[in-house]
């Protein structure tokens, strides 16, 4: 079980959805969420393929710490057609206290569990995972 030290549990559920967007790029995003009851990161929200990145962010909570997945297209400079998988380390400057440190406590321990991600953003306003952030760290 978790202790404070290696963060939350990580809900099984997180890593086989995580395997489906890897492998058959099933879902856009994945949102996941600690829920401090059951003292473990769990699923909250899973983005249809078809979604775009507005839908994305529009399930990020403005005032929440949340750790989030989304397999970001490209087109590279020589026209190749790309994507990475992007782990995205939500908090945000007005979340409560204990979350941001339950989340920065945690953040390690659920991305071991995560194999194949590519790239990691660490945000604390909109700005630093929007879009053109994505593409600069992308190529």
């Amino acid at each position: 079980m978790a202790n404070a030290a290696s963060g939350m549990a990580v809900n099984d559920e997180c890593k086989l959805k995580f395997l489906e967007l890897k492998a058959k790029r099933t879902y856009r995003f994945i949102v996941f969420k600690i829920d401090e009851k059951q003292k473990q990161v769990i699923v909250e929200k899973l983005g249809e393929p078809s979604l775009s990145y507005e839908d994305f962010t529009a399930n990020i909570p403005a005032d929440e710490c949340r750790y989030a997945i989304y397999d970001f297209d490209f087109v590279t400079e020589e026209n190749c057609q790309k994507s990475k998988i992007f782990f995205i380390a939500w908090s945000p400057d007005s979340a409560r206290v204990r979350s941001k440190m339950l989340y920065a406590s945690s953040k390690d321990r659920f991305k071991r569990e995560l194999d194949g991600i590519q790239v990691e953003l660490q945000a604390t306003d909109p700005t630093e995972m929007g879009l053109d952030v994505f593409r600069s760290r992308a190529n």
